[in-house]
C-alpha cells in the first residue's frame, strides 16, 4: 500500500502563469520532465529517454489538474496540482498530491523540492 502525500509550495506569481506550467505539455516540459507529448487527454512524460504515460482525468482552469498514471500500482492513485490563493498575502500556494512507497518518501519529497526549485526559476517567482 502506497502513502498519499501532500506538499505545499508558495509562489509570488499569478495563478494564470503558474497554471499554464501545470496543465500544458509545453509548461510541464519546462520543469517537470525532459519532454512532454500529448494526444487528447494522454500525456507522455520523458525522463532520461524513459517514457511514462498519464491520463488527464480532471481539470478546472486555474484551480487544479489531475493525472492518473497508466502504470499506477493502485487504482485510486493520482498526481494532482492544485492552486490556492492565500487571502492575506495573495501568494499562490501550489499543493501537490502524490503517492509514494513509505520507504521512499524522503527521496520523493527531495525530488519534488528540486522540481519546484526549477519551476520557481522558470517563472521567476
Amino acid at each position: 500500500m502506497r502513502k498519499k502525500v501532500e506538499l505545499e509550495y508558495l509562489f509570488s506569481s499569478s495563478v494564470k502563469v503558474l497554471f499554464s506550467r501545470l496543465s500544458t505539455a509545453a509548461g510541464l516540459s519546462e520543469w517537470f520532465s525532459d519532454d512532454v507529448k500529448y494526444k487528447g487527454d494522454l500525456f507522455t512524460f520523458v525522463w532520461d529517454g524513459v517514457e511514462r504515460q498519464a491520463k488527464l482525468v480532471d481539470m478546472k482552469k486555474n484551480v487544479f489538474v489531475r493525472f492518473v498514471w497508466e502504470d499506477a500500482e493502485e487504482p485510486d492513485e493520482y498526481l494532482e496540482f492544485s492552486l490556492h490563493v492565500e487571502p492575506l498575502t495573495e501568494e499562490v500556494a501550489l499543493i501537490i498530491t502524490d503517492f509514494v512507497d513509505n520507504e521512499e518518501e524522503a527521496d520523493e519529497v527531495e525530488l519534488w523540492n528540486k522540481q519546484i526549485e526549477m519551476l520557481h526559476r522558470t517563472i521567476g517567482a
